[in-house]
């Protein structure tokens, strides 16, 4: 059976990589497996054909055969424990890096996206231009541990893992708000998972999606 994910039929990042299919197009390309992509629109997101895939009606999903996934770390973890290339063999480094996996979405990434709400959901409201600069103080103490555990590093722990995988995809959402640029490592650490063949591959997928003039 041919692996199925779903995508926006129209990124909202217009393809620049940050939309969550990101994450698994990556993985899959980091374990080599072929897959198939089904655009979903944003009405069609709500539907309950979608809705019956993804319960709170987002992307992406995975379908494999029987088996039906959504959230990307859930997706990326299984990805991962079945195939080689995301998680080392030995036990100890494995759970370790399953651990990175889960700091990035549950300790690194929140902040993140509160900036992008306070910018951009909630930037009309009166209180939003003192809340700003208390989000990004936030995202900046998460980066100033995570900057101190990585140090001159390449990875998190060893060689590239899912945990660096889902650590990058978090940190590209901060490229357009100039942190990012404060910590030297960090970009440097995001750079190098850009340069990926994988995430090259994932990234021009996504983008030849976007990069097509909409349908009518």
């Amino acid at each position: 059976m041919t692996i199925i994910i779903t995508a926006f039929e129209r990124s909202p990042d217009g393809g620049k990589g940050l939309a969550r299919d990101t994450r698994v197009r990556w993985a899959l390309e980091e374990v080599g497996q072929p897959y198939e992509v089904r655009l979903v629109s944003f009405h069609a997101m709500k539907e309950p054909a979608h809705l019956g895939l993804h319960p709170f009606g987002q992307i992406p999903t995975y379908e494999d055969g029987d088996l039906v996934l959504f959230e990307t770390g859930a997706i990326v973890l299984h990805l991962a424990e079945r195939h080689a290339g995301l998680l080392p063999d030995d036990t100890n480094a494995r759970a370790r890096a399953i651990t990175w996996m889960f700091a990035a979405l549950n300790t690194v990434e929140p902040p993140i996206l509160e900036l992008v709400t306070v910018k951009f959901l909630e930037g009309d409201k009166p209180w939003s231009t003192e809340r700003l600069p208390l989000v990004r103080d936030r995202i900046r103490h998460r980066l100033d541990q995570l900057s101190a555990r990585l140090g001159e590093a390449d990875w998190l722990d060893g060689a590239f893992s899912a945990g660096d995988l889902m650590m990058v995809s978090v940190l590209l959402r901060l490229r357009l708000s100039g942190i990012l640029d404060e910590f030297p490592n960090l970009a440097a650490y995001v750079a190098r998972g850009e340069a990926r063949p994988a995430y090259r591959r994932a990234f021009a997928a996504q983008w030849a999606i976007n990069a097509k003039p909409p349908a009518g």
